[in-house]
């Protein structure tokens, strides 16, 4: 593996950076109070301008290797633009790279027909619409995808979607035109794997409901939300299904492979940037008679997360060079193994940086708190920590057992 980027990607870092430095960071302060006035579940004007100036510069859909619509990057030359875009949690949607949204556009790429993409990627490109994707149930274990129970039955030129969902990413913000839903089509299939479908949903269609917002740790997540919703004989076209029936395993695990990759790049943006600002702090503030820098205790955190961070980013850029030259399926692996690594690492670091912040950690007078509630919660969201490792340990099994 080469660890040199090529001029291409060192180019792209330099003019990312430069974007963040210009336009993200300075508004971050002021962000939240941009999305209340908005309306809470409503993308901010400003935000159209950072997308307009984004596309301006050429730094639009950096996560497409398709060059017609995006930068014609691999995984592991989009690695070190994604971690950048991590250190703040909003600003991948200025350069269109934003989940689910990217998830979504690339199951839309790679899976969906013609007119699904004339319909809903191209205007998702253009960052003219968002998207949802529902796959997640509150009562049932989701970790183990076949538990779930949303129907989606064939009847005549439609199907119709029965369940209840909740944790939709995405689905509360206005400009969310569809969501992508998981369910079942063929419960007796004796292929547990065979019995999910994937399906489009306009999100006005009749019997489609929004039931709460949930929050996080007690963030909401706007304006992008991930609520609970219930779909109440929703009536799609019978177009409208991804692939075709029992294909909703086939799809998920094209969709999450990147789509986990993705989020721990994002994480060790974050990390990273955690690790800046303890160091920063333990060298501005002092306890005792002496600086916090001068604590062995502070040292030892700063040194050990500075060592985390650097495992866990050579990972991330192995797994995303694998995913590159053998394909996401041969790439399970490594993939898997980032996702167990990275968010426990960045909730780790986080955690640190809060405590020699003190008080202020807990405030929103840094990005700390809510980075924090971020990776505690990605260690369950796109499959829990444990279904991973299982996962993991049964490969390593097969290969040396």
């Amino acid at each position: 593996m080469d660890f040199e980027f090529s001029n291409k990607v060192c180019d792209l870092q330099e003019r990312v950076t430069r974007f963040m430095d210009e336009h993200i960071y300075p508004l971050e302060p002021d962000y939240p109070a941009h999305i209340e006035e908005a309306g809470g579940w409503t993308t901010p004007p400003i935000m159209d301008k950072l997308k307009e100036k984004a596309r301006e510069e050429g730094l639009w859909n950096l996560f497409l290797p398709d060059e017609e619509h995006g930068a014609g990057l691999n995984n592991l030359e989009y690695a070190p633009l994604c971690e950048i875009m991590g250190r703040v949690a909003w600003s991948p949607e200025a350069f269109n790279c934003s989940a689910p949204d990217t998830g979504n556009m690339e199951v839309l790429a790679r899976y969906g027909s013609e007119e699904q993409k004339e319909q809903w990627l191209r205007p998702m490109l253009n960052g003219e619409i968002r998207s949802c994707f529902s796959m997640t149930e509150p009562a049932v274990a989701s970790s183990d995808a076949t538990n779930i129970e949303c129907r989606i039955e064939r009847d005549g030129d439609h199907y119709v979607i029965n369940g209840r969902k909740w944790f939709s990413s995405g689905f509360s913000n206005e400009r969310c035109k569809f969501a992508i839903v998981m369910g079942k089509s063929d419960p007796d299939s004796a292929d547990r794997y065979r019995q999910q479908s994937m399906i489009l949903v306009p999100k006005g269609t009749p019997g489609l409901t929004l039931v709460r917002d949930l929050t996080t740790f007690g963030y909401a997540g706007m304006p992008g939300g991930h609520p609970e919703i219930n779909f109440d004989n929703v009536r799609v076209p019978a177009s409208n299904m991804l692939l075709g029936e029992g294909r909703g395993f086939e799809i998920a695990q094209g969709r999450l492979g990147p789509g986990r990759i993705h989020h721990c790049m994002r994480f060790i943006g974050s990390a990273q940037r955690a690790l800046e600002l303890m160091c920063r702090r333990a060298e501005s503030r002092s306890a005792f008679g002496v600086k916090l820098s001068e604590h062995g205790s502070v040292r030892e955190d700063i040194a050990k997360s500075f060592c985390e961070v650097e495992q866990a980013r050579l990972l991330t850029l192995r797994a995303a060079d694998k995913m590159d030259r053998e394909g996401n399926k041969a790439a399970r692996d490594l993939i898997g193994a980032a996702k167990i690594v990275v968010p426990k690492m960045a909730a780790k670091v986080i955690d640190r940086a809060i405590q020699v912040h003190g008080a202020k950690g807990f405030t929103e007078d840094t990005f700390l708190a809510k980075a924090y509630v971020t990776a505690r919660y990605i260690q369950v969201g796109d499959g829990p920590d444990q279904v991973h490792m299982s996962s993991l340990a049964r490969q390593l099994l097969r290969r040396y057992a």
